[in-house]
This record gives C-alpha cells, sequence and structure tokens, in this order.
C-alpha cells in the first residue's frame, strides 16, 4: 500500500478544494493510504472527506502575513516543520506555498508531485509565494512529476517554468452520479420565475471571476426586453462590491446573491444558461458540472474551455475573453430558443465524458508508476 499525502492551502469553497475531496474519496482506499493536510482549518469541504481519508491541518486559521512570513524559512526548513512523517509520495495540490513546501522534501525515498490548477500569466504572480523566480524555478525542478488540469494550464506553465521534465494533464475528477442525483432537488419557492431567462455563475466572489462583468450585462439584456435574472453562487470578498454595482444599474432586483451552497447542482441544472465571465480558469469545475447537470454554458476563452467545449463550439459557446463579445454571445442564445435547445442537448452529450472513474483511474496509474 503506497503512503500518501496532499498539502493543500485549506478546504474552502474553491474548485480546487472540492476536486481533492472528491479525487482522495473515490480513489482505491485498499492501495493508497490517503492523508490530506490542510496547512490552515476551517474549511467547508472538510466535512465532505470520507471517513478513510485522514485530515491533519497545520493552523486552526490563516493568520495576517502567512505567506511573507514563511519566506523566511527555507523549503526544507518549512517540510520540516509541517510533514513529521514519511510518505511514499508527497502532492503539492496548490501552487504557492504548497509548491514551496514539497520541493523541500529531501528523502531520496519520497516521490514529489506538483499540481497546477491556473494560468498565472507571468512570471511575477507565477513566483509570487516564492523568494524570486529563481527559487520558484529551482523547486518546481525539484518535482518528480507536475500535473497540470488542461492542456492550457501545461503551456501558461511551461512557458513560465521551463522544466526539465514535460508536466502531464490530468483531469478534475468530479462526482457525476451525486452531482445528478443532487440536481433533481427541488428550488426553494420565489427563485429562477418561469416568466424570466435565468443565469448561473459559479465561484468565489473574488475580482478574477468577472461577476462584476455580467451585471451590466443583466441591465442591457433587459432594455432589449430579455428578461434576463442573474443568479450568483459564492461567498467571497467582492460581495459588497457586487451589490452596489448592481444597484448603480438598476438592477438589484435581477441580480441575486445565493452565497455558498452545499448543492448548487439544483440551481445549475435548472437555469436557462450558465455564464463564466473569468479572466482566468484552469479547467473550470463549475463549467463541467453544467454540462453534467445538462446546462448550457457560454464563456470566454480561458483556459480549458476549448478542450472542454470543442474548437468550433461543438458543445457550448466560447468567444473570445472581452465584454461585448460575451454580451453578443448571451443575448443570442437567450434570443433564439431553439438553439438554446440545441446546446441543452449538446451539453447533456458532453457530460457523459466526465465520469468519476475515469479520472480518478488516471490519477492512479500515474501515482503507481511514479
Amino acid at each position: 500500500m503506497k503512503k500518501i499525502l496532499f498539502l493543500i492551502h485549506d478546504l474552502g469553497h474553491g474548485g480546487a478544494e472540492k476536486v481533492l475531496v472528491n479525487l482522495v474519496n473515490n480513489m482505491d482506499h485498499s492501495k493508497f493510504d490517503i492523508t490530506v493536510m490542510a496547512l490552515f482549518g476551517g474549511g467547508v469541504n472538510e466535512r465532505f472527506l470520507s471517513e478513510d481519508v485522514r485530515l491533519m491541518v497545520c493552523h486552526k486559521k490563516p493568520f495576517p502575513g502567512n505567506s511573507h512570513l514563511m519566506k523566511l524559512f527555507t523549503p526544507k526548513q518549512l517540510y520540516r516543520h509541517y510533514i513529521k512523517e514519511h510518505y511514499d509520495i508527497v502532492v503539492s495540490y496548490l501552487e504557492g506555498p504548497c509548491a514551496r513546501i514539497i520541493s523541500g522534501c529531501s528523502d531520496p525515498a519520497t516521490k514529489k508531485v506538483g499540481w497546477i490548477h491556473i494560468e498565472q500569466r507571468n512570471q511575477k504572480r507565477a513566483a509570487a509565494s516564492f523568494r524570486s523566480y529563481r527559487e520558484a524555478l529551482n523547486c518546481y525542478n525539484a518535482f518528480d512529476k507536475i500535473v497540470c488540469v488542461s492542456h492550457g494550464v501545461k503551456e501558461d506553465f511551461m512557458r513560465l517554468m521551463p522544466v526539465k521534465s514535460e508536466p502531464v494533464v490530468l483531469y478534475n475528477t468530479n462526482e457525476s452520479e451525486k452531482i445528478l442525483a443532487s440536481s433533481r432537488e427541488n428550488l426553494e419557492d420565489g427563485i429562477f420565475l418561469a416568466e424570466e431567462l435565468n443565469l448561473v455563475g459559479v465561484g468565489k466572489l473574488l475580482e478574477n471571476k468577472g461577476f462584476h462583468r455580467l451585471i451590466p450585462m443583466v441591465k442591457a439584456l433587459r432594455d432589449e426586453n430579455l428578461p434576463a435574472h442573474l443568479y450568483i453562487l459564492g461567498v467571497g470578498p467582492a460581495q459588497a462590491q457586487l451589490e452596489k454595482l448592481a444597484q448603480q444599474y438598476g438592477v438589484s432586483d435581477y441580480v441575486t446573491l445565493l452565497g455558498y451552497q452545499t448543492n448548487p447542482y439544483k440551481y445549475v441544472a435548472k437555469a436557462d444558461l450558465f455564464v463564466c465571465a473569468s479572466h482566468a480558469e484552469g479547467f473550470s469545475t463549475a463549467a463541467t458540472e453544467a454540462l453534467i447537470v445538462g446546462t448550457p454554458v457560454c464563456t470566454v476563452e480561458v483556459s480549458g474551455m476549448k478542450e472542454m467545449l470543442g474548437e468550433h463550439n461543438e458543445w457550448g459557446v466560447v468567444m473570445e475573453n472581452d465584454d461585448k463579445a460575451l454580451y453578443l454571445s448571451i443575448k443570442k442564445l437567450l434570443s433564439e430558443p431553439e438553439l438554446l435547445r440545441y446546446y441543452h442537448k449538446q451539453a447533456e452529450k458532453r457530460g457523459e465524458s466526465f465520469s468519476t472513474q475515469s479520472t480518478v483511474d488516471a490519477v492512479q496509474d500515474m501515482l503507481k508508476n511514479l
């Protein structure tokens, strides 16, 4: 049995956190002894870990300046401080501090894996959690295997971090059957009204997710006599800004922030259209889940979307990452019921590709062959 440690910043409400829980819960526990270590505790996804997976928490909650404090110590010092046991494989499941810590493992009997979830875009961002770009490159070169969640993420990573060993691409794990079962639950009264065109977005309320771009679009759509209503599922620091923006555009009644939902699938499944306005993604968990429940996806081009939806919009609509292009695509879909029905059927077909077992098997094979 291989003893494996997955290190992650926390098990909060983000996509990487959710797919890690999905992955470790569905791995073969007769062959893998799995520990998930969170640098900071209290994340909402902790409760969803299987009893077969051990959870370890380094700090009860984040503390101010933690990333700066960690830079005072070398990767080897950090590894010795946080990781007291021997593991056959240690995995950094996020970029940044986790990668820096895991790279400090000096045990030749332990294999090191780094997981890259998002495009970094430039060297400064890629090296933000390291003392320097040179240290970042040295740390990533210390890994035995680098895993990227999409080909777009891989291309971006290799451009910024020309590591000696070429990364592999392994797609995220989604619990397809559970998602479909949960999507059948009824909604509360008073939302997703039949006379409205219901748009949904899912993710942390961060600037990077681009939810602020959608609010003026709701105003413009309603001015064009398209009764759009935007529902956003998630929490985060941009909430007050989004609420203020909705007031400024006079659409507070048509922009609903639903907060964090343990079952987002029942909302996504009943929406007319899933919209992604992000400035950057890795391989969007939320968009994948929308396909699984059969909701049409309209997205700006960020990493992974053309892999997911096709180079020629076979399974959903991908356009350049531009506000006007996104608005026109949403407007076209909402104006043409036949086109929307077509992409509903295409979403259902494409969603069948993201089976839980195939993604888990691919990860297990990679770990066995290290």
